[in-house]
């Protein structure tokens, strides 16, 4: 008994503890060089470390979206600034033409929080089943809203000028699965007849959608 209970204890812990791994030294420098595959990135010699290893600049230019969405995301992660690794951080930068959106989107290792710098920006996230509830806010200049998680959440520029946003989130390298990729871009395509029965459509419907599909992030 006593065996069993250290072993749902331990298994507790591991599971409360479930993120990016924290780091064991002052800072683990990724090495681009290395083709080891580890969850994460190697860690280079920290005597070789430079202050060029913790410096990302960037973000203050523009990014372009003259594209179908309307939206560019500018991310810093740990592929852009090597210092990142283990430190269970990273950042983007969103642009939005008007009209533009950030279209719905998981990040599958990170809970995101994001500021508004200039604009007028539609938000929101919806629950997990079996509520599926959506909760969604019109943010201006200075606001802030926080996505949970792995929830599916999406922005759209709801005003008549660019919107610029900075989003914060806990992991070096939280992923992206937008929506529409997966389900209806996915290679090889899900099955016609998986998806019309899904979404209760005419399987015409579901071939036409799927096509080359946007992105997001």
């Amino acid at each position: 008994m006593k065996s069993l209970l250290v072993a749902m204890l331990s298994l507790t812990l591991s599971l409360s503890f479930a993120s990016d791994p924290s780091p064991l030294q002052d800072f683990c420098v990724a090495d681009k060089t290395s083709s080891v595959f580890v969850n994460g990135k190697v860690c280079k010699d920290p005597k070789l470390a430079r202050a060029n290893d913790f410096f990302f600049s960037g973000l203050a230019k523009p990014g372009n979206t003259s594209n179908p969405l309307g939206s560019m995301v500018t991310p810093v992660s740990v592929d852009q600034l090597p210092g990142l690794n283990t430190l269970g951080i990273s950042m983007v930068r969103i642009d939005y033409a008007p009209n533009g959106q950030n279209p719905p989107h998981t990040h599958p290792r990170a809970s995101e929080i994001l500021t508004v710098l200039e604009g007028s920006l539609y938000v929101g996230f919806v629950t997990s089943n079996p509520d599926n509830r959506l909760i969604s806010k019109t943010l201006q200049k200075g606001d802030v809203f926080v996505f949970p998680e792995g929830l599916i959440h999406f922005q759209k520029n709801v005003g008549q000028q660019n919107v610029v946003a900075i989003a914060a989130l806990s992991s070096q390298n939280p992923g992206v699965t937008t929506v529409a990729n997966a389900v209806f871009g996915s290679n090889p395509p899900i099955s016609t007849d998986v998806l019309a029965e899904a979404f209760q459509v005419e399987k015409e419907v579901v071939d036409k959608l799927q096509k080359p599909v946007l992105g997001g992030q």
